[in-house]
């Protein structure tokens, strides 16, 4: 190769070593591979403030925090607990799964935030306004009827609306601090059928309403899901809030759809959107944005970008979950914030001070089943792979208690310790089909065990694998892999969390019983069942 051959191959080994360089540090879609669905956005200043749903958890409504749009952290919840009532609570036989607090809505309006959900569970709208986003504390009012995915809207004249419905959009106006509906006030038809643009052959109606305006102008997003087809972003604008509306598709790729608008300090636009994935949830995605004719133009020539013009991200860990070793120093929160209960818990029955370096979860009843259990106490699985590990000191429980390590939904799985008749078992149960089934069990005769579970979410695998170690180090897998469907009834991705229950099914179920917890460890990348 003489010198002008290798001078220009050089040039292209530079050129190629740059551009994997840029695209190293770039995002890249999904911007964050976990359950974060029905998300809203702000910018104030160059802060981005993002609220989602997390439905019957406990607490709830929680609210992030990023500078680029891409790395985000949890900075709290709008709310501990919804409401005191039995769906809520897990009593009387009653849940709330796939209901709770649904879609909100986040705005920042005369120096204060405001953050909007509703709820079938209590038939309310809820209003949560505060001065200090960050660190609260949070005012709460109330009202009926609950208003189904609702965007709340400030305009330029001091009026106050919240948007909302599904295919018949409607629009009522509230009081100016949006503490309820206008006294004398109607609601009115804003757009008869929002789904039109996307063809009117049935499926999923225009819903999930932002609305947004930008330059004089009135912009609505929605989300449709013909019959047939995949789920659609469908926008709408209007010179007046009350019309004339057009709309059009404005993206149909992947099903990346339900969301709105958000531009960066130096002008660029982009659409924040989710996507349906699977077991690991639903998860969000940026789309850039152009301006065309007074229009939003989302994606790149139609599709979902897999990079983006962002900085990359940092991973989730500890930004949207994180692992615990439940060691609490002075002025410490009992729980960070990557905790959220099942439902409401019983804080009578959990601790982590009674036993230093331990989370401790005592049983105070009876359940016929793992999901009707109260403080199962959770946090997200991630994507593409997660592995989630703790170590149980079962020397406490009694005749007919379960505790262990689960993957949360409604075809959950769990591996812990179930003691029965004066002996103990690790065991490994599998819902997969719906219903429980004890698949293996093995005598245990010490006090502590180590648990684990992988999952695998990469390309919709959907799998995970569960694992047991007598010493923490040399790991053996046990029962079978769990299928992880996403369903309807819970309406949410998968999620790591630590159990303790009493049974009915037990010989003399007695309850008083409590398992200790070492700590709560989560990974992104799979450790293997091997020795580590």
């Amino acid at each position: 190769m003489n010198v002008k051959h290798l001078s220009i191959w050089l040039g292209v080994v530079l050129i190629l070593l740059v551009q994997v360089s840029a695209i190293a540090q770039n995002a890249r879609n999904p911007i964050i591979f976990a359950d974060v669905p029905d998300m809203a956005m702000i910018r104030v200043g160059d802060t981005y403030y993002m609220s989602s749903t997390t439905m019957h958890m406990s607490p709830g409504l929680p609210i992030m925090k990023s500078k680029d749009l891409v790395n985000w952290q949890l900075v709290g919840y709008a709310y501990d607990t919804l409401a005191s009532v039995d769906a809520l609570n897990l009593t009387n036989g009653k849940s709330t799964y796939g209901r709770g607090s649904w879609a909100s809505s986040l705005r920042y309006h005369n120096g204060t935030y405001y953050v909007t959900t509703f709820a079938q569970t209590t038939g309310k709208t809820y209003i949560f306004t505060t001065k200090n986003i960050e660190k609260g504390p949070w005012k709460e009012v109330s009202f009926k009827p609950s208003y189904h995915d609702h965007s709340l809207f400030f305009d330029d004249d001091g009026r106050t609306y919240l948007i909302y419905g599904a295919g018949k959009l409607k629009l009522v106006e509230l009081t100016a601090d949006a503490s309820g509906v206008k006294p004398g006030t109607t609601e009115q038809v804003l757009i008869e059928n929002a789904s039109t643009p996307s063809g009117t052959g049935g499926g999923l109606p225009a819903e999930g309403s932002q609305l947004f305006k930008v330059n004089g102008k009135y912009y609505l997003f929605n989300i449709t899901w013909p019959k047939g087809g995949m789920r659609t972003v469908v926008i709408h604008r209007a010179d007046k809030l009350t019309g004339p509306w057009e709309g059009r598709v404005a993206l149909q790729d992947l099903g990346v759809a339900q969301g709105g608008l958000i531009d960066t300090p130096d002008g660029k636009w982009y659409a924040y959107l989710f996507r349906d994935f699977g077991g690991v949830g639903r998860i969000p995605y940026l789309v850039p944005v152009r301006w065309e004719d007074g229009w939003p133009v989302l994606g790149e020539h139609g599709k979902v970008p897999e990079t983006l013009d962002l900085p990359a991200s940092k991973g989730l860990i500890p930004g949207i979950v994180a692992s615990d070793e439940f060691t609490r120093k002075k002025g410490d929160p009992a729980l960070p914030l990557a905790w959220q209960w099942n439902h409401n818990p019983d804080n009578a029955l959990w601790s982590v001070t009674e036993r230093k370096g331990y989370l401790r979860l005592k049983t105070g009843r009876t359940d016929t089943s793992f999901v009707m259990a109260r403080n199962t106490l959770t946090q997200r699985t991630i994507g593409p792979e997660s592995v989630g590990s703790t170590a149980l000191d079962a020397s406490n429980l009694k005749d007919g208690d379960f505790a262990g390590l689960c993957l949360l939904q409604k075809n959950y799985g769990l591996v812990g310790v179930k003691a029965e008749n004066g002996s103990q078992f690790i065991v490994m149960v599998s819902a997969t089909t719906g219903k429980p089934v004890e698949v293996q069990r093995i005598p245990l005769h010490q006090k502590t065990v180590y648990l684990k579970v992988e999952c695998h979410f990469r390309d919709r695998k959907d799998i995970a694998y569960f694992f047991y170690s007598l010493n923490g180090k040399t790991w053996t897998a046990i029962g079978e892999p769990l299928k992880m469907p996403y369903t309807i009834p819970h309406f949410m991705g998968y999620r790591f969390g630590l159990f303790t229950y009493a049974t009915v099914k037990a010989v003399q179920p007695q309850t008083g019983g409590f398992a200790d917890f070492d700590y709560f460890r989560i990974a992104g990348t799979l450790s293997g069942s091997g020795n580590e």
